[in-house]
């Protein structure tokens, strides 16, 4: 099939504010994560991606995509997963469909997913929120606040946290690590997802920048533009580490139990950020 064509790199830098376009979502899922998954888990399922271990009760990518479903503005959710993986064929739901187009990094993976979005009708115009199958406490409120914030913005832009800590500079030599110096935090921000650009421009940016484009926001910063900060949440983190995996699991569980009380009109042990619902 012929990719559909995409203006000149110059001319799709923006898109003007005025010009509609529909919604889409788009899961890189391609990764093994293997930082994420213990000890114990990789003996309890060897070989599963972190995308797939089990998180209160369930793969932790279908939290993820709870939340999507619960947008109803999307026009589709694609899960761009790696060749060969059949995973979510055994959870199948009309939220979403997956594709093989994962690459070997994260930028070729959402490459793939753009591309792939655009042969099944996407035009560059419309608006795509990638996200990480792994920030699974994103919610749906989430979401809409990023669409409400971006969708008449010239460029787009991304859920991100104000950063709390302190933060330092080191230095290494013969006596280990060491603070070389302490890091002005005022202007400091912790990029999350989902990042929501035009697939046009963000797809031209990343086939410019190339593989080494850590997220979408610093492709599009690349073509000298300068994505939009929405306050997020400290929960939207990304499970990276084996103690992750405890954090959502608690937060999650809390969540849910949150949810069973408010449908019996209760109050008690409910949270603030209430996630999309659970339709999996």
């Amino acid at each position: 099939m012929t990719e559909p064509p995409i203006p000149p790199l110059g001319a799709s830098a923006s898109v003007s504010p005025s010009v509609p376009g529909d919604l889409w979502a788009l899961l890189p899922c391609a990764g093994m994560g293997v930082r994420a998954v213990s000890a114990q888990a990789q003996a309890t399922h060897p070989g599963l991606p972190k995308q797939y271990q089990p998180v209160a009760g369930q793969p932790m990518v279908l939290h993820t995509l709870a939340a999507f479903a619960g947008v109803a503005r999307l026009r589709g959710t694609l899960v761009a997963v790696a060749p060969g993986d059949h995973f979510l064929q055994g959870y199948a739901n009309p939220s979403f469909f997956s594709v093989e187009c994962g690459g070997p990094t994260r930028a070729d993976t959402v490459l793939g997913g753009l591309r792939a979005l655009m042969a099944r009708g996407a035009q560059a115009h419309d608006w795509v929120l990638v996200h990480d199958a792994a920030r699974c406490l994103v919610t749906s409120a989430q979401i809409d606040a990023l669409i409400d914030a971006c969708a008449h913005d010239g460029v787009g832009g991304l859920l991100a946290h104000k950063l709390a800590d302190t933060l330092k500079t080191a230095i290494s030599g013969p006596g280990g690590t060491r603070v070389a110096s302490t890091v002005d935090r005022t202007d400091k921000w912790l990029a999350q997802t989902p990042q929501m650009f035009r697939i046009g421009p963000l797809r031209a940016a990343l086939e410019h920048v190339g593989s080494s484009a850590t997220d979408e926001a610093s492709a599009m910063e690349a073509m000298g533009l300068h994505p939009r900060l929405v306050p997020g949440s400290a929960l939207n983190f990304k499970v990276t580490y084996p103690e992750d995996f405890l954090l959502a699991q608690a937060v999650l569980a809390q969540r849910m139990h949150g949810a069973t009380l408010e449908r019996f009109g209760g109050t008690r042990g409910q949270v603030s950020d209430m996630p999309g619902k659970t339709i999996f």
